[in-house]
C-alpha cells in the first residue's frame, strides 16, 4: 500500500491501459442534466493523464483547466494538449480563481480523500453562480463487495495498492449540501454485459453497483457557507 502521489507516479506508464472508460467516461455520457457544450470553462480536479479533459473538449467544452497532485500524470496530460492550464496542487487548495468556472468535474478521485468536505468546498469556491459540479467515482458498495482498493501491477508484476477510503452515498450528500450545493442528478451504474466482456471474472458481480455520479448545481445567488 502506497500513498496517492507515489502510487500514481508509479502507475503512470500503464494507467490508461488499465482504467476502463466504462468506469467513469461512459457514466458521464449517460448524465442528462449537464449540457457539456454550453460550458465555456471547466475545472478538471484530479485531471490525471488528461483523459477526462480530452473527453470534455470532445463534448464541446470551450476551455479546461486541470489540477493534479502527481507531476508524472500532469506530464501526460500536458502532452495531450486538451487543457489550457495545468496546475500541480492539492484539490482542497487548487490556487485557481474563484467563481471562474461554469463546470467543475472530478473523476475517480474521491476514494483517495480521507474527507470529502474540502473537495466539495473548493469546487463550490471555483464555481460561478448557477454552475454545475459533476463528480464520478467508484460506488461504495463495489469497494465493500470486492474488498479491492485501487490497485495496479508494478513494473516487476507485483501488485501495488493505493490508499483508498470508503465514502458512503450519504457522505457525499452530507458534504455537498454542507458546502452549499444543490443536488440536480445522481446516476448509479451497474456491472452489465459490457463490463463482463471487459472483465469476465466480474460475472459474480453482475447487476452490482460499480460507479456513482453526482451532479450538483450552485445556486444562482449564493454566498460561500460559513
Amino acid at each position: 500500500m502506497v500513498d496517492v502521489r507515489t502510487g500514481y507516479g508509479q502507475w503512470v506508464d500503464s494507467y490508461e491501459r488499465t482504467v476502463e472508460d466504462a468506469m467513469d467516461l461512459a457514466v458521464l455520457a449517460r448524465l442528462r442534466v449537464p449540457d457539456w457544450g454550453s460550458a465555456a470553462r471547466a475545472a478538471d480536479l484530479g485531471c490525471g493523464t488528461g483523459r477526462t479533459g480530452v473527453w470534455l473538449r470532445g463534448r464541446g467544452v470551450g476551455a479546461v483547466d486541470g489540477v493534479d497532485l502527481t507531476p508524472e500524470m500532469l506530464d501526460l496530460a500536458r502532452a495531450k494538449g486538451a487543457h489550457d492550464r495545468l496546475v500541480e496542487a492539492d484539490l482542497a487548495a487548487t490556487g485557481l480563481p474563484g467563481e471562474a468556472y461554469d463546470l467543475v468535474v472530478s473523476s475517480l478521485v474521491d476514494e483517495h480523500l480521507a474527507d470529502l468536505a474540502p473537495l466539495y468546498r473548493e469546487a463550490f469556491r471555483l464555481a460561478a453562480p448557477g454552475a454545475l459540479c459533476v463528480l464520478v467515482g467508484l460506488h461504495p458498495y463495489f469497494i465493500m463487495a470486492t474488498g479491492m482498493p485501487t490497485h495496479f501491477d508494478g513494473a516487476d508484476g507485483s501488485p501495488i495498492a493505493i490508499t483508498t477510503h470508503l465514502h458512503l452515498v450519504s457522505d457525499h450528500l452530507t458534504a455537498g449540501l454542507a458546502a452549499g450545493w444543490q443536488l440536480a442528478e445522481m446516476h448509479e451504474a451497474v456491472v452489465d454485459d459490457h463490463w463482463i466482456e471487459l472483465k469476465p471474472k466480474w460475472e459474480r458481480y453482475r447487476h452490482h453497483p460499480v460507479s456513482a455520479a453526482y451532479v450538483w448545481r450552485k445556486p444562482a445567488q449564493s454566498a460561500q457557507p460559513a
